[in-house]
């Protein structure tokens, strides 16, 4: 098996899909869509969280279009396939990782043959007498080889824990990756060097609740002592690997943060100064019936906490707009936290209905039974208050460091050299009019190169500056 080249149409196409929002559900549809049309003669696989969920929105499929519901089972599923292809005695085999060395080599004999897959005629890969999956299950090991580089990016993902059994009352998530499960502190390294090697100067270390590392449960009242540590061990040893320039976190919840951890970012320079944080609401009111565990007051705390520790962190978060029985006493309550904790960044999603979720189930009913789902163009006209408010609060943020230098990492080498900075706004470099003395300043300049810059004026989204 080999990737397909230039016009070359391949003979398979995985999608690999999200269904978080009834948006991610959409484009996932259309690019099976897409890859259909495009492909009318390839074969299909479908991955990830949709067909996990099973909330019926894959119930027409073409026959060409095969589901892997499991997504442990994928490795299989794809070998199945290139051996059932293979028209040579001469295999072409998928790379597996190597349970000695964690390197890729090609997989076992047993493994080519797959005598466990079927492809059923409802069109799902099936795994036949597999074990009830558990915390220690070696299905969860998947066989597939780490990714080594992300082509075209600058920064690179590297995921290190899956799953969540919170339950937020509008999460379909617990219901498509019920299990918490990490990476093992080794395999992380591992996988970090290699990324690192490959060229890349920056890693978002990611995951579905990324402060449950090292836990069984995303539940803070079942962990040992009530507190994990393992996370902030976990960056402590991944900024010493050898020319890591940038570790960057993605989601976080309030309690996530702990003293330990803020330590570890006070220590480690190439870990930066910028935590997401997600609020989704502002209303104690409406965090309940989200069943998030944490109170407005709580979260404010927490940014005082980190503000106090930091030299001036970039906070960033979500909200969401219009979930039911949201009150306009409860969004302005959202914006008037907004205001306080003076967000660096803002992303604003609609609530998303789905199918599966208590909040699918909260107009009317015993629970809550003055409950409703809000008016369209009232989330339109809220949501539009939100994102000037983003703007505004954006544009405050950055002011404070016009004047000082910061490092950024170029993304963008065509009409502006541009990248973001060590707090995660962007910072535009001015390629200039066309004159040449303009242009040879930024000479030799190119992405995935850091350089040490001056921040000039706001501008759009980010800061206008020019190399030092």
């Amino acid at each position: 098996m080999r990737r397909a080249q230039g016009p070359a149409k391949p003979d398979l196409l995985v999608v690999h899909t999200c269904c978080v929002t009834h948006t991610a559900s959409a484009k996932s549809r259309q690019c099976i869509r897409k890859a259909l049309k495009q492909n009318p003669d390839g074969v299909v696989l479908v991955s990830g969280c949709l067909p996990a969920a099973q909330i019926g929105e894959l119930s027409t499929l073409t026959e060409n279009v095969h589901v892997v519901r499991n997504r442990s089972d994928l490795p299989a599923a794809l070998t199945h396939w290139a051996q059932s292809r293979a028209a040579t005695p001469v295999p072409s085999v998928i790379p597996a990782r190597d349970a000695g060395r964690g390197a890729a080599g090609p997989i076992s004999k047993s493994a080519q043959s797959c005598p466990n897959i079927n492809i059923k005629a409802q069109n799902s890969f099936k795994i036949k007498h597999k074990k009830e999956l558990s915390h220690n299950s070696a299905a969860l090991r998947l066989e597939m080889p780490p990714l080594t580089s992300f082509k075209e990016q600058t920064r690179a993902f590297l995921k290190v824990q899956d799953g969540c059994d919170r339950c937020c009352s509008y999460c379909i998530v617990p219901q498509t990756r019920p299990v918490v499960h990490s990476k093992p502190v080794e395999i992380v390294l591992h996988e970090a060097q290699a990324l690192v090697e490959s060229g890349h100067r920056e890693i978002v270390v990611t995951g579905v609740f990324l402060g449950a590392y090292g836990q069984q449960s995303a539940k803070q009242e079942n962990w040992p002592s009530h507190r994990n540590d393992s996370l902030a061990d976990l960056l402590d040893k991944m900024a010493h690997i050898r020319n890591l320039a940038r570790i960057r976190l993605s989601s976080l919840e309030p309690a996530d943060v702990t003293d330990r951890l803020l330590d570890t970012l006070s220590e480690h320079r190439n870990i930066m100064p910028h935590l997401h944080l997600s609020l989704q609401s502002g209303s104690d009111a409406v965090l309940r019936r989200m069943c998030r565990r944490y109170t407005a007051d709580q979260f404010i705390k927490k940014v005082e906490s980190i503000r106090a520790r930091l030299d001036r962190p970039a906070i960033t978060t979500d909200i969401i707009v219009g979930f039911p029985c949201e009150s306009e006493a409860d969004f302005e309550h959202t914006v008037a936290l907004a205001k306080s904790v003076g967000f660096a960044k803002m992303h604003v999603f609609t609530f998303s209905l789905r199918r599966g979720t208590p909040a699918a189930n909260m107009q009317g009913g015993a629970s809550h039974p003055q409950a409703d789902f809000v008016d369209n163009e009232v989330i339109k006209r809220r949501s539009q208050v939100l994102r000037d408010l983003d703007v505004e609060l954006g544009f405050q943020y950055r002011r404070q460091f016009l004047g000082e230098t910061a490092e950024i990492l170029i993304e963008n080498d065509t009409r502006w050299l541009c990248g973001k900075s060590e707090r995660y706004f962007k910072v535009y470099l001015p390629l200039g009019d066309g004159s040449r003395q303009k242009k040879t300043q930024h000479r030799g300049l190119k992405n995935n190169d850091i350089v040490t810059v001056r921040m000039a004026e706001n501008y759009r989204d980010g800061l206008l500056g020019a190399p030092l």
